[in-house]
């Protein structure tokens, strides 16, 4: 069975609410799932599975306060597991996760699966997309 890391930082619930649908999904895929936020997260090494989770912020940017400094600690064990990112904007067109992306490839972690982003508060369509989000970490 894979173990499973849900981290996620949220501020209005947008994202939270993204997490927990990524959870059900890789629970649903038969993994051990976590579901943690940043401030939780202390090491990822006893997973073989990570799915971060970040809203847009100020001007189409990571969350820096608590989820840039989460990140810069794991982002060295990443490289060779299943790693997935999600979350959710309220203007803008994505620009934060294609730069999120782009950091990821930088430092050689490869994303298992597309990027799952959303408009505020998550829709069906978003929901049924973080759940394929989490099967495919599982």
């Amino acid at each position: 069975m894979s173990k499973v890391a849900v981290i996620y930082w949220s501020g209005t619930g947008n994202t939270q609410a993204m997490a927990e649908a990524v959870a059900e999904g890789a629970k649903g895929a038969g993994a051990e799932v976590d579901l943690l936020a940043v401030a939780d997260v202390a090491d990822v090494a006893a997973y073989d599975g990570v799915a971060l989770g970040c809203p847009a912020m100020g001007a189409e940017e990571l969350e820096d306060s608590e989820f840039v400094p989460c990140l810069e600690n794991i982002e060295g064990a990443l490289a060779g597991k299943k790693v997935a990112l999600f979350g959710s904007y309220g203007w803008g067109d994505g620009e934060w996760m294609r730069s999120w992306e782009g950091r990821c490839a930088e430092k050689g972690i490869a994303l298992c699966a597309d990027s799952v982003i959303c408009n505020e508060a998550p829709d069906d369509d978003a929901v049924a997309n973080c759940k394929a989000l989490g099967a495919a970490i599982a």
